[in-house]
């Protein structure tokens, strides 16, 4: 009964954030809304009984996924008011790609079929009870899917360096560290030992005297000049 009722109240917010991340009129709005639903959804995969999805949820999408877009989202200050000026000049456009993949999710559950065991298997989620869902997965993953799983990696990692390629701009003026002019520096430049308390006035280097110190100084000279005219 317990479960149950966390089961729909879970729902019932999931499905409300959901909403209000495609209405809400503030970007950022739309973000934060987008982190509730995730968090009400691993909460709905922690009483299926999928503890391991339901952290890979937290941990990726709202740790690096849904912040990363805040981020992004903050930091542009793009001016969507702009962008929706275009919204009805490519509103048919958008209708028939989304009549497209309309059809294709009516043909995939069309065809869709369940295993004859599925039913007895969706009665005992538990792998076994030696053996946990993150353990069940991992033997999977590294097993009987060990390649694709591989291949999977390499594809994001083409990704990531591409997304740096991409990004990467060459700004004049701007000064970047010489390694390799540092390393073959001559020997004019050395490292020398300066004893504690000493400063830089043990290498030779004085600083140059402050405003106020200066204003001081010629006070005193004055003040000495006038003292010697009067003897």
């Amino acid at each position: 009964m317990i479960a149950a009722l966390a089961f729909y109240l879970f729902a019932a917010i999931l499905i409300a954030s959901a909403v209000m991340v495609v209405t809400a009129r503030n970007p950022v709005h739309s973000v934060l809304f987008l982190i509730l639903a995730f968090f009400n959804a691993a909460a709905l995969f922690l009483i299926a009984g999928a503890e391991f999805l339901a952290m890979i949820l937290v941990i990726v999408y709202v740790g690096a996924v849904a912040v990363l877009f805040l981020f992004v989202v903050m930091m542009l200050d793009i001016d969507f008011a702009r962008l929706r000026e275009g919204f009805q000049r490519y509103a048919p456009f958008g209708a028939v790609i989304g009549g497209i993949l309309f059809l294709e999710l009516v043909l995939v559950f069309g065809s869709w079929s369940f295993a004859d065991q599925a039913s007895s298997l969706r009665l005992s989620p538990n792998p076994g009870a030696d053996v946990t869902n993150a353990e069940a997965l991992g033997r999977i993953l590294y097993t009987d899917y060990v390649y694709p799983f591989q291949a999977a990696g390499l594809i994001l990692l083409v990704a990531m360096i591409g997304a740096i390629v991409l990004t990467h701009r060459d700004r004049p003026g701007t000064r970047r560290q010489d390694v390799a002019a540092q390393v073959a520096r001559s020997g004019s430049i050395s490292l020398e030992k300066v004893p504690l308390g000493a400063g830089i006035r043990a290498l030779g280097i004085r600083r140059p005297p402050e405003p106020e110190a200066e204003t001081k100084v010629a006070e005193g000279t004055g003040h000495g000049h006038g003292h010697e005219g009067h003897h």
